[in-house]
């Protein structure tokens, strides 16, 4: 699945270097089939550390969510990580079967999918997103766009009026905690943003609202518009087809709902068409690890 060595990359010139948040990259890889539910989106990639540097410093750099790129790349140091080793940029991902055009978010994996129509076909658009932390959880459920605002005032919520260090109103600009742009939602009291502490994303740090790379929330804003439909969901197992090849995709499940993994593996591959899946060893195994990238499945064994 991942056709590019450390040593290509190398001799190309790609080591760490700033990227676009937002992927796929390359304008063709984002065009969608006519099936597109669970069809395999971007290209995944590598870079080498550089000294001194941390994996929330690679996330940033690379355009990544900071959890992705950790669960992603398992025995790595996220603070000091050795110079010169290679690390995995996890940007290829299975679109959730519960997608649909407008925005999807998919909580488990910290990504927001926006999908919509370019001519005669679908395009997508991935971006990776920081969310609400322990105790103030993102709803879930199907919401629509309200509006969309350009600079806009932060006024501190009741929720937060504890804290008599924020100040009650932040005017737009470098500190104000929304970032460049603020698109509200149906669900009274959230909505997708910017963020002025741009390490945050990929992580669940928020009051339950949805953070952007401050990049990312410009090339967001202006693709949706009132009533543009909003879906979150949470969906940490993920299965899709690619070439006639089953893919997983696990993410931690943090909220602890699914009680038996390989039974919901089961239950999506079937779904598929898809009437055998790996023994238990194989599959315990990608469970446990929860690396957040698309796996290929085959029968008996797992191959990458």
């Amino acid at each position: 699945m991942r056709t590019l060595t450390l040593m290509t990359l190398w001799l190309f010139g790609l080591l760490c270097a700033p990227a676009l948040s937002w992927y796929p990259e390359i304008p063709n890889d984002s065009l969608l089939p006519a099936q597109w539910q669970g069809t395999l989106v971007g290209r995944d990639s590598f870079c080498l550390v550089d000294k001194g540097d941390s994996l929330m410093e690679v996330a940033r750099w690379e355009g990544l969510g900071y959890n992705n790129l950790i669960a992603a790349n398992p025995g790595v140091d996220p603070w000091l990580p050795a110079a010169e080793s290679g690390l995995l940029l996890p940007y290829s991902t299975i679109l959730p079967f519960e997608a649909r055009p407008g925005i999807t978010i998919n909580l488990a994996e910290f990504r927001l999918y926006l999908i919509w129509q370019h001519g005669d076909r679908l395009r997508v658009r991935v971006y990776p997103i920081g969310m609400g932390r322990q105790g103030w959880n993102t709803p879930e459920g199907d919401f629509h766009v309200k509006m969309v605002v350009e600079n806009p005032i932060w006024v501190r919520p009741e929720s937060m009026r504890e804290d008599p260090d924020l100040p009650n109103v932040i005017a737009p600009g470098p500190d104000n905690p929304l970032g460049s742009h603020w698109i509200e939602l149906s669900a009274e009291g959230y909505g997708i943003h910017g963020t002025n502490r741009p390490y945050g994303i990929g992580r669940r740090v928020s009051h339950g609202c949805i953070r952007l790379y401050p990049r990312d929330i410009i090339d967001l804003a202006k693709r949706v518009e009132n009533g543009t439909p909003v879906r979150i969901i949470y969906q940490p197992i993920k299965l899709g087809l690619d070439n006639k090849r089953l893919l997983l995709e696990v993410h931690q499940d943090f909220l602890g709902r699914i009680s038996d993994p390989r039974k919901e593996i089961q239950k999506k591959a079937k779904t598929l068409g898809w009437q055998h899946v790996p023994g238990d060893p194989q599959l315990a195994a990608l469970i446990e690890q929860a690396r957040g990238v698309p796996i290929e499945l085959t029968q008996p064994g797992v191959a990458k």
